[in-house]
């Protein structure tokens, strides 16, 4: 086998292991359950066995004592947290990788022992399927596309457009990441704030950027006593997790609408901002600003983070729009690390079930449901009033 496309736990986003400490406090035997999606019609099926031999590697990697140290020198990471991390293993028998017609991933177990799956096996399965597919690959077009970004920042004067690296999961491939990485970092010091990749952020010497997924409040709908209050429950829980530390909280679980219902004044008052990850950011970031405002809160005094299949164009025209009612900041993701002149692969790892009952995302874009039970969604249409 080639070198092992995964040589470290930490090569993952920082969310993943901010939401494992709470479920090392609050829930350590919760049963959960993921599935792999392809969401465009790309045959995946002939890379099953590298994906598998790429699966077994990562199941054999544990922490180094550097790489706990440097968990430690987080300040939001407690000291039997990272005691506990110090003997962890993913275990090979909680995810089952086959071919049904297509590629098909499924992973189940405890959820402290399987949060760390999803992102290490999407960018397996993206460099894989790159790395198989292209074998030679001139990285020439992608760093022009690169070198075209950081000009678009500097020549259009935005000096104070703040953005991250979100792309470790669809990345082309963990050398392209690192190498635009210290582009940005170089090119673009001001602009450029970090990376949700931990890896790099301890390696190149980045901001660690990362609070919560959808799969936290996804979680609250079977964990919470009332499903119609279960973001609330959740949120309330991350702050006495962390203190009013990573307080960004996403608002697309189960619509915008139905967040802000549950976000009242304690709340938005405690939490930092906001973060966007689906619909159309301009009515969402003037839905929230009502909504601060309606509250007593200022809206200029908060975070607002656009994360939802983002360019740098697209991110300066939604900076132009809040950059004096909010304060903006952005993290892209595939445009970021595999836009490099191939076709990108759109492939997720969505949490399913909860103690074996389901849970469900809708998000605020058409059509953008993740639930395999539709027993599950009409009940939450009906609670919620969808």
């Amino acid at each position: 086998m080639q070198t092992p496309i995964i040589n470290s736990l930490l090569d993952t986003d920082l969310y993943k292991f901010t939401m494992m400490q709470c479920v090392f406090h609050h829930y350590p035997k919760t049963e959960v359950a993921y599935r792999f999606k392809c969401r465009k019609p790309i045959d995946l099926s002939p890379y099953v066995k590298h994906i598998q031999e790429e699966a077994a590697n990562l199941c054999a990697l544990r922490l180094s004592e550097k790489e706990l140290s440097y968990l430690a020198s987080l300040p939001f990471f407690k000291g039997d947290f990272i005691d506990y991390l110090r003997n962890f293993q993913l275990n090979l028998q909680h995810i089952d990788i086959t071919v049904e017609k297509n590629l098909d991933i499924s992973i189940k177990g405890p959820w402290l022992e399987t949060i760390l799956f999803e992102v290490p096996i999407l960018a397996i399965v993206s460099e894989v399927y790159y790395r198989d597919n292209f074998p030679n690959a001139d990285l020439q077009e992608g760093r022009q596309r690169l070198h075209q970004k950081i000009s678009f920042l500097k020549d259009n004067h935005y000096d104070k457009l703040h953005f991250s690296d979100f792309g470790t999961r669809r990345r082309f491939s963990k050398d392209w990441q690192q190498e635009l990485l210290l582009s940005l970092k170089e090119m673009l010091p001001q602009q450029f704030v970090g990376t949700s990749n931990i890896h790099f952020s301890q390696a190149l010497e980045l901001h660690p950027i990362g609070t919560m997924a959808h799969e936290y409040l996804q979680a609250f709908q079977v964990l919470a006593p009332e499903l119609e209050s279960s973001q609330k429950f959740a949120l309330n829980l991350w702050l006495q997790e962390y203190q009013g530390a990573l307080g960004i909280a996403l608002t697309d679980v189960l619509t915008m609408d139905i967040f802000l219902k549950e976000f009242d004044t304690d709340l938005a008052t405690r939490y930092a901002g906001l973060r966007q990850d689906s619909g159309d950011p301009f009515a969402w970031g003037d839905k929230a600003i009502k909504h601060y405002k309606s509250l007593g809160i200022d809206p200029s005094t908060k975070a607002f983070i656009f994360s939802d299949s983002l360019t740098l164009p697209k991110a300066a025209k939604i900076y132009d729009y809040f950059k004096n009612k909010c304060q903006p900041y952005f993290g892209i993701g595939t445009n970021l690390t595999n836009d490099v002149g191939f076709e990108s692969l759109d492939i997720v790892i969505k949490m399913t079930h909860v103690n074996s009952l389901p849970v469900i995302k809708i998000s605020d874009s058409i059509g953008k449901i993740v639930c395999e039970d539709s027993n599950y969604l009409n009940h939450i249409k009906k609670v919620f009033h969808l």
